[in-house]
């Protein structure tokens, strides 16, 4: 970092959490400037015309429990800056074969009398973490470096953890239905369900299907980044697209500087100023499986065989809890499975601004997997919505190998930023007190691979603005004051 500057801050990132990261900064009065690689902001949370012209696609991220759930979002209040948040009646749909579908409606009552013989289960697995949401957010989107606010809630989201995250996941469940349904929401981990972590992402995204739900912004995930940049530019900062960041000594002399990168990112960035032992730290951070983006322009809505699963937002298209741990160990094996795990988002059933009917997708992949899943996804999709075939107008693949060149943190499709274990959600991106500081003074980490890992809440750069804001320039506000 070299020259004369008229910058406190920069930020290298213009997705959520670098922009969030911006905004806390320039809140406690500081003069920031956020640098981007792209030729548009957002990161993982961009909308663009991939199959036809009008149709409005959501290129990674595409629907946001956390965009009204997380602290740093509850504080910026969205529908005050402009986005509509609409939420589905169904937050989620898990159709099964044989026509029956496990149906998680917004309405946690409506849910259990839907699920019959486990209904009850359902209930007393989730309903005292929807019931107390804003503690277990709060725990779910901290650094982990702290004691919890709420012990009581804490103590049963961990004891739900280590008995989802077990062998013993299926002790309270009599039917398939409910199990699959649960199974489906860890999946979004992208690694075999059967373990703490993605089992703490099912209940953080379970409790909050029946609290907020699982909204869509209105227009797209675009409107999300554009209203952070608007208020960022109405603070005095500034944000620079299409500049590639190649080092830190690129960059204008600043007191901190917030790296919305990889910690592959940061090791070339900062070339032989990290010591030996921090970069051995960072290469053994390890990236995690892939997503391969399947996007559809229909000439009408999805045919699906169960009624209910046409007013769902997110479909999870994995079949039985045991077809998912099948599908989930082939990808961490390196293998693409023949009936792999597709996530699906079908925004026009609460957004009428996507130009018609528009069919998101994700398969999981091996990481670097060069292979276009378009039929793969297809035939995923046709399996429980017959006739899918006759409605496509056109498609667009982003294989897991060409997801980095829409968004670097995407290291071989690994849209997480890093593999979801129990080691690597606590500890990332390395075993540190402080995981958001660099042996570099004034310089930090504040993309999803360090705490609380990947989503689109921005609390990682809050968090590590907080720590450079503490350090660098004395200011001991709570971060969330300054939002």
């Amino acid at each position: 970092m070299t020259g004369v500057s008229d910058v406190d801050a920069v930020v290298v990132g213009a997705g959520p959490n670098g922009l969030a990261a911006a905004i806390v900064l320039a809140g406690a009065g500081l003069a920031v400037r956020v640098y981007e690689a792209a030729g548009t902001i957002g990161g993982g949370a961009r909308t663009a015309e991939l199959t036809l012209p009008g149709f409005r696609h959501d290129v990674c991220s595409a629907v946001h429990p956390m965009a009204i759930a997380s602290p740093f979002f509850r504080a910026f209040d969205l529908g005050a800056h402009g986005v509509e948040m609409r939420t589905p009646e169904v937050s989620y749909a898990h159709p099964l074969d044989g026509g029956r579908a496990g149906i998680a409606w917004h309405d946690l009552d409506r849910t259990t009398d839907g699920l019959g013989v486990d209904g009850a289960a359902w209930r007393a697995l989730l309903g005292p973490l929807r019931d107390a949401w804003p503690d277990v957010v709060a725990l779910g989107m901290s650094d982990f470096r702290r004691l919890p606010r709420a012990p009581v809630t804490a103590a049963r989201f961990g004891a739900r953890v280590l008995e989802q995250g077990s062998p013993l996941w299926g002790r309270r469940f009599h039917d398939q239905v409910a199990p699959a349904m649960i199974t489906g929401v860890a999946a979004h981990a992208i690694t075999p369900p059967r373990s703490p972590a993605p089992a703490g992402v099912a209940l953080l995204l379970g409790a909050l299907a029946h609290a907020g739900g699982w909204p869509v912004p209105r227009g797209g995930s675009q409107s999300i980044v554009d209203a952070l940049t608007a208020e960022l530019v109405r603070r005095g900062g500034s944000v620079i697209t299409g500049h590639r960041v190649a080092s830190l000594d690129e960059l204008p002399p600043a007191r901190a500087v917030l790296l919305d990168v990889t910690p592959g990112a940061l090791a070339r960035m900062a070339g032989d100023r990290l010591p030996a032992g921090y970069l051995r730290a960072l290469r053994r951070f390890r990236h995690g499986a892939a997503a391969c983006k399947v996007d559809f322009a229909l000439s009408g809505p999805v045919p699906w065989t169960v009624p209910e699963c046409a007013p769902a937002g997110t479909l999870h298209l994995g079949g039985s809890r045991a077809e998912i741990v099948t599908a989930e160990r082939d990808v961490l094996a390196g293998r693409h499975s023949e009936r792999p795990f597709v996530l699906a988002s079908q925004p026009h059933v609460v957004d009428d601004s996507r130009g018609g009917h528009t069919l998101w997708t994700y398969a999981h992949v091996p990481n670097g997997s060069t292979v276009d899943m378009t039929e793969a996804v297809t035939a995923r999709i046709e399996a429980f919505a017959p006739g899918f075939r006759d409605l496509v107008l056109a498609s667009n693949v982003i294989t897991a190998a060409e997801a980095s060149t829409h968004n670097a943190n995407y290291v071989g499709g690994d849209i997480a930023a890093g593999a979801i274990s129990l080691r690597q959600t606590v500890f990332r991106p390395t075993v540190r007190w402080n995981p958001y500081a660099t042996p570099i003074p004034g310089v930090y980490l504040c993309s999803s691979s360090t705490p609380p890992g990947p989503g689109v809440h921005g609390m990682c750069g809050v968090h590590a603005a907080a720590r450079a804001l503490r350090t660098r320039f004395g200011v001991r506000t709570d971060p969330l004051e300054l939002v």
